[in-house]
């Protein structure tokens, strides 16, 4: 399956400024992490996260205060650098996935894809069919087959008089707040 794997969420990685993940090296044997600046992990600690197993690594306050580094490592107020791996496999696949996701070739793969899943999602948003309205399969095919004419319908308007007409969900209260305004 071709699909986007989900990006490092630290901040490092979002502001894409420091270190991330990747710039650190990771002895699983000795059970330490390195760390840029050549430091060693104090703590490694196996815990569960979400029901899956994972591992909390945190460098020392003492180590990491002094560092010249620090600016481009640390976001947290305590002083000092934790990181969340997963176990040897999930992490490894994760890397490769990610470092495969930014060549050309996987970005044309997915573009194949992009298009079906907008298709997709667009016609749950607009036609509902997450869950079938009638019992009964005649019924419920029926259903399908006037979603997807109403949906190319949409399609073809939209095409006709150059608007998109799939917008993004909003809430009710920016509903009445549009309203309130006009």
């Amino acid at each position: 399956m071709v699909t986007p794997v989900l990006l490092d969420h630290s901040a490092q990685a979002k502001a894409a400024a420091g270190f991330d993940k990747n710039a650190f090296a990771i002895d699983r044997k000795a059970r330490q992490v390195r760390c840029p600046a050549g430091k060693s992990s104090a703590h490694w600690n196996p815990v569960k996260q979400h029901g899956a197993d994972a591992i909390v690594i945190t460098f020392s306050v003492r180590t990491c205060r002094p560092c010249p580094f620090q600016k481009q490592c640390i976001s947290s107020a305590l002083g000092r650098r934790m990181l969340t791996l997963r176990s040897r496999e999930p992490h490894e696949a994760l890397v490769r996935a990610r470092a495969e996701q930014k060549t050309e070739t996987w970005k044309a793969k997915y573009a194949l894809r992009a298009g079906v899943d907008g298709t997709i999602n667009q016609a749950l948003d607009i036609t509902g069919m997450r869950r079938a309205r009638y019992r009964g399969l005649p019924k419920v095919r029926l259903q399908h087959a006037l979603s997807a004419t109403a949906l190319n319908v949409i399609r073809l308007d939209a095409y006709g008089t150059g608007h998109n007409q799939h917008h993004t969900r909003s809430s009710r209260l920016e509903h009445l707040a549009h309203r309130l305004t006009a």
